[in-house]
């Protein structure tokens, strides 16, 4: 019998910032991954007295580092009477996309990371600091752009995994990148995200770089790493108002979504570096300082999508699209 690898993806139980664990299994081609366990003492998910947790296949993929017939699995964590873990976050992002499903929500999340090389990032000197950033952003030539070939390989794989990648850039900071996943619903976004993180991660271990999602990387004057989320319903595709509309709903829930936007959120949004600050809240056409940015081509056509520029690099997806569907949707109900 054929046999093929399958990698086992899970999300654990680290704070304030989860990590992703994997390990593999190997099965008969032709055959579907089975639920499957772990020790949760050794990812913050069980005491070590009753330490079994279960691994329930939600999403498969190919592999597309291994090729052939081996495959991705994204495993949500469940409790052995299989009821959703603690820090499983996916439920309730099913229920709140099942519940608001008549709107027709759909997000892009803008995934933006940093490489770094031992304990600075890529392509800085070795003391010191490098040319101050203006240069770097959709930038070229070996002087402002380290890591390309980590990011077409990972952009090859994610391609090859049948992954909703729709782009990628060098961003403002040196050794910073972004890449974008949709548009797709949110628990689909969500789920692409962990794999295109799992996959970033694995590609830059080849290359002896670490690839991470710290909000703010270093401190001074450099930009943060967020993950700009971009959300629309049926009403917002529409008509204006609506986005408005939603606009005001955020707005009006500021502290909720703060609280669930990724640890180091007052770190990253200080005002500064294309960025509104935490405790203040706005939105305008255009307009990269705000919490939201309605894009430009959105308020010529007066219909479309928003830009919530809040979200960190390091957030849940599962928690911020939540999030968004149940504000905004409710907005209109």
């Amino acid at each position: 019998m054929v046999k093929y690898k399958a990698e086992y993806i899970w999300i654990d139980g680290s704070q304030p910032t989860a990590k992703l664990r994997s390990k593999t299994k190997i099965l008969t081609v032709g055959t579907e991954p089975p639920v499957w366990g772990f020790d949760g003492s050794s990812t913050n998910q069980a005491p070590g007295s009753s330490s079994d947790c279960v691994l329930n296949p939600v999403f498969v993929c190919p592999d597309p580092i291994r090729g052939e017939e081996h495959k991705l699995v994204l495993c949500e964590v469940l409790n052995l009477d299989m009821s959703p873990h603690a820090t499983n976050a996916r439920r309730a992002c099913i229920e709140a996309a099942e519940r608001f499903a008549d709107h027709g929500s759909l997000f892009g999340i803008e995934q933006e990371y940093t490489f770094f090389q031992g304990n600075r990032p890529l392509g800085w000197p070795e003391t010191g600091f490098p040319a101050p950033q203006g240069g770097y952003y959709c930038g070229v030539g070996a002087d402002e752009i380290f890591g390309r070939d980590i990011v077409e390989d990972h952009t090859d794989a994610c391609i090859a995994a049948g992954l909703a990648i729709a782009g990628i850039n060098a961003e403002v900071m040196i050794g910073q990148w972004e890449y974008q996943i949709g548009p797709l619903g949110p628990v689909e976004t969500s789920d692409q995200i962990w794999v295109s993180r799992w996959l970033l991660y694995r590609i830059a271990e080849d290359y002896n770089v670490t690839a991470t999602l710290n909000p703010k990387p270093v401190q001074g004057d450099w930009n943060g790493a967020g993950a700009h989320t971009n959300f629309s319903t049926r009403e917002m595709r529409e008509s204006y108002d609506a986005i408005i509309k939603a606009c005001e709903a955020l707005g009006a829930k500021r502290e909720l979504h703060m609280e669930s936007y990724g640890a180091g959120i007052k770190d990253r949004l200080t005002g500064e570096h294309e960025t509104q600050r935490w405790d203040e809240f706005s939105f305008g056409d255009s307009d990269r300082g705000a919490s939201i940015r309605i894009p430009w081509h959105c308020v010529v056509d007066r219909k479309g999508y928003l830009e919530d520029r809040r979200p960190n690099a390091n957030m849940d997806p599962y928690l911020v699209t939540r999030l968004m569907v149940e504000t905004c949707c409710g907005a209109f109900e």
